[in-house]
Order: structure tokens, then sequence, then C-alpha cells
């Protein structure tokens, strides 16, 4: 069974700030995400971005949350990973 996602307004504008080829790569990789969630293994954060998980696309990384009882992925940051984290 595959998980909804949400978008934070952050992540929209992040998304929207992108090459529109990169853009098509990410969304893809989310749509992935949500429809295999349950056959991989978050990669959680720790430090200040603890309870947050990243997804690897290329160069850039997809920050987001995870409400098990809802099936909910929430993305909350979309960027390149040297910026991502600050």
């Amino acid at each position: 069974m595959s998980y909804s996602v949400e978008y934070e307004s952050e992540a929209l504008a992040d998304l929207e700030k992108l090459d529109p080829e990169i853009r098509k790569r990410i969304v893809n990789k989310i749509e992935w995400l949500a429809q295999n969630f349950e056959q991989i293994t978050p990669q959680s954060l720790t430090g200040d971005w603890t309870g947050f998980y990243k997804l690897r696309v290329g160069n850039y990384r997809i920050i987001y949350q995870i409400d098990l009882s809802e099936k909910i992925i929430m993305i909350d940051v979309v960027g390149h990973r040297r910026q991502i984290y600050d």
C-alpha cells in the first residue's frame, strides 16, 4: 500500500527554484518513495534534524517526515546537498 505525499510551502518554493529537469527527477523520486516506502529503510537524520529523514537524488536532498499512522510523507525541504543542512 502506498503512502500519500504532502508538501510544506518551503518545499514547494524550493522545487520552483530548480531547473525543470532536476525538478522532474526529484518529483519522480518522491513518487517512487510513496509507492515503495514499506520496502525501504529510511535514512534518519541527527542533531537539529532529529525526527527527519533524507532521500538522495544525485547532488540534491529531499528532507521529509513520516506519519506512520496516517501513511503520510511530508516533504519539508528540497535543495542541493551543500546548502540543505544550513
